[in-house]
């Protein structure tokens, strides 16, 4: 798709939903894999957020990347909220500098974007956002960021609001390979809420630069672990939460032998990234969980 034709399917309504109307439903090839499944394990510094956020006894991304090598892990993802505003090389190389001497991977990072505005100034600066932290990406070493698709705006038909996120996303995804980076796609609510929302980004985004940020915890429906199979072939990365929901939004243990044989039965090979969100001090929890997770991973 060049990009005369993305930036066609993002200014014009009838486009969008021609395109809908008549894109035919063809499944994609997965991921390659070599047939073997293998996990490393990280830590979303989202984990943290309250800590980062704290007005006394504050942590930073420093402590955060101390505390991985402490847990024993592989990797640790540094989630862009708790960066430094401006975030400098010379930051950029520290965090790299220390992470390679604890023997750790910045096994990647995350921005929160939205690709459903239409074409405006707001739509330019949620672009130039997600293109400057695959800069700040190529400086660190991650391989990949993870990204939302957005939200439907106000107004936007369905189908107009799809194209519109398709084209942020393959704008984003030509300029990420131009690096190296991956960017992957969570199932975050909205058009994404569900493995077949999902699935239709998977099937429209032509990029070799894209794929599925997994989050365990992001799908509420009766067969949640049925969605999780169907998107893992497709994960670039997985995020896994302490817990999960379905439609009463009762929250219950994650089952994580389930999502273990999930990403095996994908042959899922890369990282298993533990993002905590309930309400313990993740301090505590965190090497609770992580042990946990390796065990049911083995």
């Amino acid at each position: 798709m060049s990009l005369s034709r993305r930036q066609f399917l993002a200014t014009s309504a009838v486009a969008g939903a021609a395109l809908a109307a008549t894109s035919p439903l063809v499944a994609i090839e997965p991921i390659p894999r070599n047939g073997e499944a293998k996990f490393k394990f990280s830590l979303a510094a989202y984990s943290y957020r309250d800590l980062f956020n704290a007005k006394e006894h504050k942590l930073t991304l420093q402590d955060f990347i101390n505390d991985c090598a402490k847990f024993g892990l592989e990797g640790t993802e540094l989630t862009s909220y708790y960066f430094p505003t401006p975030t400098t090389p010379e930051y950029l190389r520290a965090l790299k500098r220390q992470c390679f001497q604890l023997g750790l991977d910045i096994s990647g990072t995350a921005v929160g974007n939205d690709f459903g505005h239409q074409p405006s100034e707001k739509r330019m600066a949620e672009i130039e956002k997600v293109k400057r932290w695959v800069d700040h990406a190529a400086v660190l070493g991650a391989p990949v960021i993870r990204i939302f698709a957005g939200h439907q705006q106000k107004d936007v038909p369905p189908a107009q609001s799809h194209s519109l996120m398709v084209a942020g996303i393959e704008e984003c995804c030509e300029y990420a390979g131009q690096q190296g980076v991956f960017l992957a796609l969570e199932n975050h609510g909205g058009p994404t809420a569900t493995a077949e929302g999902l699935m239709a980004f998977v099937r429209d985004v032509s990029s070799p630069w894209f794929g599925v940020n997994l989050d365990t915890g992001n799908f509420h429906s009766d067969d949640l672990y049925g969605e999780l199979a169907k998107v893992a072939p497709y994960a670039l990365n997985v995020q896994v939460k302490a817990t999960v929901s379905g439609p009463d939004k009762k929250q219950r243990p994650a089952d994580f032998a389930r999502i273990a044989k999930i990403l095996r039965d994908a042959h899922y090979r890369g990282y298993v990234v533990l993002e905590y969100e309930d309400n313990g001090n993740p301090r505590e929890e965190c090497p609770k969980l992580l042990d946990q997770l390796r065990e049911a991973c083995a």
